[in-house]
């Protein structure tokens, strides 16, 4: 981000610049890097595709108000179930060859998403079908953070140690990057679909592309050698180990005070910014448009998360330099104070482009935190540890983003509009971020920095 008031300010900004660059062609050498990034690009790009089939199914139908209380549903059915797994994911993680982890759990989510065609296809509605459909999108969406829990595992592995903060500047960039191109491709194919055919058959064929997709990622994950991701170990599997496990890695990630707090920091963080996301999705679907109005919001919907993602790209750029000027502990700081402002203005504007600037802004300081928080967890957890302690990540996402969707339910309107909810969520916001400066005090935040600081400073 450029804060370009003097001459002086502006030449200071360019060897930093140059570092980000300097850095990602460093980053770009190493060939397994390159094709993890590949399989993370294919993964994220199907999962932007089957949100769009899942979001066309359960909450875009004409017959399907969605409430606070509906989406708080569907995402406990969606997120939970993993973070009830997880420790079982965990040890799978950090026992067996991640790339292996890669293939079979894309192979398995194409399956899945493939009997989730045929069921959306025969147009049923009966109960035993929209139960079979809500239990093969519990499967799929597990498998999508177990996937990413892998993948962020695996990391490490493709490059050097003080690499860790511009490849977690790079990697953010293939995730929004990914899911942007999903549902830049799913969002118009359902529009075009919608009006040749029934809505049944436009959503199978959403289902059907993202299928075929999760094969394409399987097939560049077999690019990458079997032992090449790790994990370092070669312990057998027990029953047992499950439990044992996870008390582990949680005693690890005690010891680990830069590690925990940010864990913490981006949990609190998450409350307050699910129900921000709920409230946007009532806003666009049921504030500006009627429940008929189906292709509306579907547009309206799909361009909040492309501006969003687009934040979230933007983060990649600035959080580097940022961090090498600032340090991660005070860019924490800044973006969630920075939350808390564009949460009031633009965010408190009912418009479409109020809302949408403030999706941006809100998606950059978001994006600007999770980058410095998955710093921190590489750079100060242990190999042998981070594929439980990225679960635990995960699951930290998946059960604050239920909650926060719970809370939703109680407080907000069915239309999602209310200014006193959005001074509150920014209020909350600051809160997190005195919260996080109080108690990181005295804490070394800055490992795995060291290769943009040294660029930085040529």
């Amino acid at each position: 981000m450029e804060f370009a008031s003097k001459p002086r300010e502006q030449s200071g900004h360019q060897p930093q610049r140059r570092a980000v660059f300097r850095s990602l062609q460093q980053l770009w050498r190493h060939r397994y890097f390159r094709r993890l990034l590949a399989v993370r690009v294919a993964i994220q790009s199907c999962d932007g595709v089957l949100q769009v089939a899942l979001a066309a199914y359960v909450l875009l139908s004409p017959e399907r108000q969605p409430d606070a209380a509906s989406i708080a549903v569907v995402l406990a059915i969606t997120l939970l179930p993993f973070s009830i797994l997880g420790p079982f994911a965990a040890i799978v993680i950090d026992r067996v060859s991640r790339r292996q982890v890669l293939v079979v759990g894309n192979l398995l989510r194409a399956a899945v998403t493939l009997g989730l065609a045929f069921l959306v296809a025969t147009g049923l509605q009966t109960t035993g079908v929209e139960t079979l459909i809500y239990g093969g999108l519990l499967v799929a969406m597990s498998l999508n953070r177990f996937l990413l829990a892998a993948l962020s595992a695996s990391l490490p592995h493709t490059i050097d140690a003080g690499e860790y903060l511009v490849a977690n500047s790079v990697v953010p960039i293939v995730g929004p990057a990914g899911l942007l191109i999903g549902v830049a491709v799913a969002a118009p194919l359902r529009l075009i679909l919608g009006h040749v055919m029934p809505d049944h058959r436009a959503n199978a064929i959403l289902f059907l592309v993202a299928a075929v997709g999760f094969v394409v990622s399987a097939g560049l994950a077999l690019l990458i050698p079997r032992g090449q991701l790790g994990p370092d170990g070669t312990v057998v599997t027990r029953a047992r180990d499950i439990v044992s496990g996870l008390i582990d890695a949680l005693a690890h990630l005690r010891s680990r005070r830069a590690a925990g707090l940010g864990l913490l920091t981006i949990a609190a963080h998450r409350l307050v910014f699910g129900i921000v996301t709920v409230a946007t999705i009532l806003v666009f679907r049921n504030y500006f448009q009627s429940p008929d109005q189906i292709d509306p919001a579907i547009a309206d919907l799909g361009l909040v998360v492309v501006i969003t993602g687009a934040g979230f790209f933007f983060a990649s750029v600035v959080t580097p330099p940022m961090s090498a000027r600032l340090g991660l502990r005070s860019s924490m700081i800044i973006s969630l104070l920075g939350s808390a402002v564009f949460q009031l203005l633009p965010g408190a504007i009912y418009a479409r482009v109020p809302l949408m600037v403030a999706a941006f802004l809100l998606g950059l300081t978001a994006q600007i935190l999770k980058i410095c928080v998955d710093t921190l967890v590489q750079a100060h957890v242990a190999d042998e540890f981070k594929g439980r302690v990225f679960v635990i990540y995960d699951m930290i996402f998946n059960v604050v983003l239920v909650i926060a969707a719970v809370i939703a339910a109680v407080i907000l309107p069915a239309n999602g509009k209310s200014v006193i909810i959005l001074i509150i969520m920014a209020v909350g916001y600051v809160l997190v971020a005195l919260g996080f400066a109080l108690a990181s005090r005295g804490v070394s935040m800055d490992e795995g920095t060291e290769s943009l600081q040294a660029v930085s400073r040529t």
